[in-house]
C-alpha cells in the first residue's frame, strides 16, 4: 500500500524517532510503501538548525535521525510526473499553499493517499472535492489491523 508521505511528517520523524510518527516511520516496511518527492530532502536539510534546536539533538544526532527515517522511504524524481498532473495539482493548491503541488501531483499519479498533518491543506483541498489523505492516527490503526 502506497503513500505519499509530506515534509511535516518527516520533520515530526526527525524530531522523536520514538513517536508515533517515527515508529511509523521506522517500522512499517512490512504493511507500507512510503513515496516522496527528491526535493523534501533537500528541504529537510534546510531546517537542521531548526531541527537541532527544537529536538536538543546534535547534527550528527540530527542526521542519524533522518538516515533512519529515510531508510524506507522511497525518492523520485519530480521529473517522473507527467506535465498534465502538475498542471491539476498546482491549480488545486495554488490558493492553499503552492509548496505542496508535489505532494498532490504524487498522490495524483501513484492513485494513493498522502500522510500528511497539514491542517490547512487537508481542508483546502477537502472543498475542492480532494480527500487522498491519511491521517497518523489512521495509518497506525491500519497497520494494526493488518499485523
Amino acid at each position: 500500500m502506497n503513500f505519499i508521505v509530506d515534509a511535516n511528517i518527516i520533520f515530526s520523524g526527525i524530531l522523536n524517532t520514538k513517536g508515533k510518527i517515527g515508529d511509523l516511520l521506522i517500522n512499517s516496511k512490512d504493511y507500507f510503501d512510503f513515496i516522496a518527492p527528491d526535493f523534501l530532502r533537500t528541504e529537510i536539510r534546510k531546517h537542521y538548525t531548526r531541527l537541532c534546536k527544537i529536538s536538543k539533538l546534535t547534527i550528527e544526532q540530527v542526521k542519524e535521525a533522518e538516515f533512519q527515517v529515510y531508510k524506507d522511504i522511497t525518492f523520485i524524481s519530480e521529473e517522473q510526473i507527467k506535465l498534465s498532473i502538475w498542471e491539476i495539482a498546482e491549480k488545486l493548491v495554488i490558493d492553499i499553499d503552492p509548496k505542496d503541488t508535489s505532494y498532490v501531483a504524487f498522490a495524483k499519479h501513484f492513485k494513493c493517499k498522502i500522510w500528511s498533518g497539514d491542517k490547512a491543506l487537508i481542508k483546502g483541498l477537502a472543498k475542492k472535492k480532494f480527500t487522498r489523505f491519511i491521517t497518523t492516527d489512521e495509518l497506525f490503526k491500519l497497520r494494526e489491523e493488518l499485523s
